[in-house]
């Protein structure tokens, strides 16, 4: 069973924290121990074997920055002020995966195409004499790094095959604590997109921006990382999470939605502080029973762990150590009976549907 992973932060951490993907997360987390990184971003999830261990072949791996007026410390260095910096910043993400896999090819490699997948998922098959290599999906979390809707093109054409309009808001659309509808220039992203064949990536914008894309974008869709509202009443952040009736918009366009394995996704309320034993796999299963139950199938749920996105070892639930310990979710729900079809949809083959919509061939 091979897992895809639909949110990864991986070139944020390279540019942040000077991370190296190729160290295993033990290695990281000696080398940062002694540092101020464990309490600024938490313990790293992501390394080279720990993706080999867990047999998770294929990421959506992000290009961010975040808007100076979230910054939430001095050490963050990927913030914008205007365009041209959230430009220069994105640029600064994609060079980072450009080096990566020129200089790592054995690696990664940068998934543009349905030849690139197949490619890459011939490199698990365990009959043949080579190393697995991860595939790389360009997803580019926020939209502040496109000046006009024009360069949409340019941006596909250096590999970017999923856009999410919002972070926080954007000019584009309301976003995470910042609530708002798709803007006039969202309109018009969102029609460049569709004239290129972007995938749209509704996570961080709010219920009325992501009906309202719902209604306005005739291509592929997903939510790469969000939860169900329903299961977290407690939340400080309603508008982060999807609404049933988005969900079950989503699953009518034949939409994807990635679990964010965040606990205080997974248990309104939860606070550090009330350790890691209260969030179990159990609350994991429950957010896929749910998307499960309202969609009608197990064909709209998948994983966007967020893994090193802003929190590590000790906000996630206990059971996982790192990116090699999700096939245990696949265990968990394996116990709670659902099949070997439906868990390995969950675990990656969802995804992997979605992608061979969404990729030109070549």
């Amino acid at each position: 069973m091979l897992i895809v992973d639909g949110h990864e932060d991986i070139a944020w951490n390279m540019l942040t924290f000077g991370r190296d993907p190729n160290r295993s997360v033990a290695e990281t987390r000696t080398l940062e121990k002694d540092s101020e990184i464990p309490a600024q971003t938490g313990q790293a999830l992501l390394g080279w074997p720990e993706w080999v261990a867990g047999r998770v072949g294929v990421v959506f791996a992000t290009l961010f920055a975040a808007p100076i007026r979230r910054k939430v410390g001095p050490w963050e260095r990927m913030c914008y002020r205007d365009p041209d910096e959230a430009r220069a910043l994105y640029l600064a993400s994609l060079d980072a995966y450009t080096r990566l896999t020129s200089q790592h090819g054995d690696r990664f490699q940068q998934v543009k195409s349905r030849r690139d997948l197949d490619e890459v998922l011939s490199t698990w098959e365990p009959e043949l004499p080579q190393s697995p290599r991860l595939g790389l999906v360009m997803l580019m979390e926020g939209g502040d790094a496109i000046h006009d809707p024009s360069e949409v093109e340019w941006w596909s054409a250096q590999g970017v095959r999923i856009l999410g309009p919002a972070w926080t808001g954007t000019r584009f659309a309301g976003g995470t604590h910042e609530p708002g509808p798709l803007t006039a220039a969202g309109y018009g992203l969102l029609q460049a997109m569709a004239e290129v064949g972007l995938g749209l990536d509704l996570s961080h914008m709010t219920e009325q921006g992501q009906r309202q894309a719902l209604d306005a974008y005739p291509g592929v869709v997903l939510a790469s990382h969000s939860n169900a509202l329903a299961l977290l009443p407690e939340s400080p952040t309603p508008e982060r999470h999807l609404t049933d009736a988005v969900v079950r918009s989503l699953a009518e366009r034949e939409g994807v939605i990635g679990l964010v394995l965040y606990n205080p996704f997974l248990v309104g309320g939860w606070k550090p502080e009330h350790g890691r034993e209260g969030v179990t796999l159990d609350r994991v299963c429950a957010q896929v029973d749910y998307i499960c139950q309202l969609t009608g199938s197990a064909r709209h749920i998948a994983l966007g762990t967020d893994f090193d996105g802003g929190f590590g070892l000790h906000k996630i639930p206990a059971g996982l150590d790192s990116v090699a310990e999700l096939r245990l979710i696949g265990h968990a729900l394996a116990a709670r009976g659902y099949s070997p079809p439906d868990v390995e949809a969950i675990l990656g083959g969802n995804w992997l549907s979605l992608l061979h919509r969404l990729l030109p061939e070549t």
